[in-house]
């Protein structure tokens, strides 16, 4: 695996799109930093750290990337830098192999 390369802190979120487009193009190995803070806090309702669309924002990013890690397309990784300050990193898989064709009832139920 290719050494993570220092990301410039930032205490904004990502937004979900932009964490879609890289998970899109992102090759085996590459990793993004997509949240530096403390996750579990930064999103909860009583956060000081972000304004409330920072924050719901950032709690659909982190659903986004723990979607893409149930689906064997990341593994999310933390790295500590202090009390309460986190990297939280999403590092590129291998692609899982072509899906399955459909069943050729679903086919004919689409229309095709």
């Amino acid at each position: 695996m290719t050494s993570l390369k220092p990301i410039a802190a930032t205490r904004l979120p990502i937004s979900e799109i932009d964490f879609c487009a890289w998970l899109g193009q992102a090759v085996p190995d590459d990793a993004l930093e997509y949240f530096r803070g403390f996750l579990a806090l930064d999103i909860s309702c009583g956060s000081r750290t972000l304004g409330e669309a920072d924050r719901k924002e950032l709690a659909r990013v982190a659903r986004r990337a723990w979607w893409a890690a149930e689906r064997g397309l990341v593994h999310l990784i933390q790295r500590r830098h202090g009390p309460d300050e986190f990297s939280y990193i999403a590092v590129a898989r291998r692609r899982p192999g072509p899906f399955p064709a459909l069943p050729s009832s679903l086919r004919l139920a689409k229309g095709a």
